[in-house]
């Protein structure tokens, strides 16, 4: 049996997704929140973007589960022994073992273009006594083939396999969506019409469309990636495809555990400010002025560097390498949500400024209600849809910052996966000639999409939310043909 491993991140993303589940239990039970999410469910584009970021989301919950193998041999010699197992030092996740099926977790010796059979760079080779230079073959690549001519007929074979596969699924969701409105239906054609033309009042087809795009995406990648590097391969090897996908686990982290970083100081301070107002608020204010006159970029480098030391002055307590990167991720996003948190005091402040005032504020304090309870019971839930429109906003500009700093070598450790780090791994490799544009390409399309499906998400839910911008949408039903 493995041995399962819970790091920092690890915990903190199954926390979100009970966090999530609960949040969705409340809304279940709330008039106002079933009211607002609706208006986000009633919008394609918004819809559209939640598919998209499912995706995302579904693939980095895999690689946070982690596990230490069992080593073979030893557990071979343990079976009649009474010795203790002894587990691998590299930690595994449930996306590896998926992605094991390919050749995406399979390692190069050096740089591969995209679909290609042979080393992208020459290296000397001897054969016969004799060295010559040449591009060798790929060690993992092109396998099944029996001559090295018969690729693009494999590559053709593949593709259409792949195309195959993702319309038959896409045609099964099809169907299953109908057979779920069949309930409200009398037939099952109606049942179609009730999805396809919108009128349930959710927009069945446009998710659809692009769950059907993502799906025959990934059936192709699968299909070549069984006996090609999709994407080709980095410097070190490794796929770049793998790489992008070990990297959205990070984009994740440190989008999410930043804006929650930011919470407890942003709350706790801008109601306080905007609520005593005097003296404390003229404190707190001169905390987050203070805090905003210095660079951003030296401060995070400046507690970086400190945490670094740390652990490096500390390695008994780490036991495996990726439990010390999984550490410095960890306290990276800490470190971004203490320094950045003043933005978001500065919103409460304002929007309880104007709340205090109102009558009901007023009642509560004259009928004696202390101040802490009018603060979490009257003025927290009115300020929840700041809150919640910051954190949502926040995130697509923390996962791009991510890119920055790893770009200036004070983000994530090297050996995380990363899209920083593979920009900033690209700065030579665009300058090489022939040009390697392959790892940049890479990152930056699942970059663009991660953070602008957040961005569209993320206006829907804002219209949704904030009461100077919600408005009233009407369901889009279908015209009936109209008898003279």
């Amino acid at each position: 049996m493995p041995k399962f491993v819970f790091l920092w991140t690890d915990i903190f993303v199954f926390c979100m997704v009970f966090a999530v589940l609960f949040y969705a239990l409340r809304v279940r039970r709330s008039a106002s929140l079933r009211s607002a999410w609706r208006s986000v469910a009633r919008t394609p584009s918004a819809m559209c973007a939640a598919v998209v970021l499912s995706g995302f989301v579904l693939v980095g919950v895999l690689d946070s589960v982690h596990y230490r193998p069992l080593l073979p041999a030893v557990s071979t010699v343990a079976a009649g022994a009474d010795a203790a197992p002894i587990y691998s030092p590299r930690l595994r996740s449930a996306l590896d073992d998926l992605l094991s099926l390919t050749q995406l977790t399979q390692r190069e010796n050096t740089y591969s273009a995209p679909l290609a059979v042979r080393q992208f760079t020459k290296e000397t080779v001897v054969d016969n006594g004799q060295a010559t230079r040449e591009y060798p073959r790929l060690k993992h690549a092109g396998q099944s083939l029996r001559h090295e001519d018969d690729r693009l007929q494999d590559i053709y074979r593949r593709l259409s396999w792949g195309v195959a596969s993702g319309l038959g699924a896409s045609l099964v969701a099809a169907l299953l969506l109908t057979l779920v409105h069949v309930r409200r239906a009398a037939s099952f054609g109606r049942a179609w019409q009730l999805w396809w033309r919108g009128e349930s009042g959710v927009p069945w087809r446009p998710m659809w469309i692009t769950f059907s795009i993502g799906l025959l995406l990934a059936t192709l990648a699968l299909s070549l990636g069984g006996d090609y590097h999709v994407m080709g391969t980095d410097r070190t090897g490794n796929d770049v495809l793998w790489q992008c996908l070990k990297s959205i686990r990070t984009a994740l982290v440190i989008g999410t555990l930043t804006t929650v970083a930011m919470l407890p100081p942003a709350l706790i301070f801008g109601i306080a400010a905007g609520y005593f107002k005097g003296r404390v608020d003229d404190v707190i204010q001169y905390i987050y002025t203070t805090l905003t006159s210095i660079p951003g970029v030296l401060l995070i480098a400046a507690c970086v560097l400190m945490m670094q030391v740390y652990i490096d002055n500390n390695p008994g307590l780490f036991d495996t390498v990726a439990a010390r990167a999984d550490l410095r991720l960890f306290l990276l996003c800490l470190i971004l949500g203490l320094t950045g948190w003043a933005g978001l005091c500065r919103l409460l402040r304002a929007e309880t400024l104007k709340l205090r005032e109102l009558e009901y504020v007023q009642a509560a304090r004259a009928f004696g209600v202390g101040h802490w309870r009018i603060m979490r019971r009257h003025l927290l839930p009115n300020l929840m849809h700041i809150v919640l429109i910051t954190m949502v906003l926040e995130f697509s500009g923390l996962v791009l910052y991510e890119a920055i700093l790893s770009y200036l070598g004070i983000g994530v450790d090297p050996s995380t996966p990363s899209f920083g780090t593979m920009i900033d791994m690209s700065r030579l490799e665009m300058s090489r000639d022939p040009m390697i544009w392959w790892n940049l390409l890479g990152a930056f399309v699942f970059l663009l999409a991660l953070v602008l499906s957040a961005n569209i998400f993320a206006d829907a839910i804002q219209d949704a939310f904030d009461p100077r911008t919600r408005h009233y949408k009407p369901k889009r039903y279908a015209l009936k043909d109209a008898t003279p």
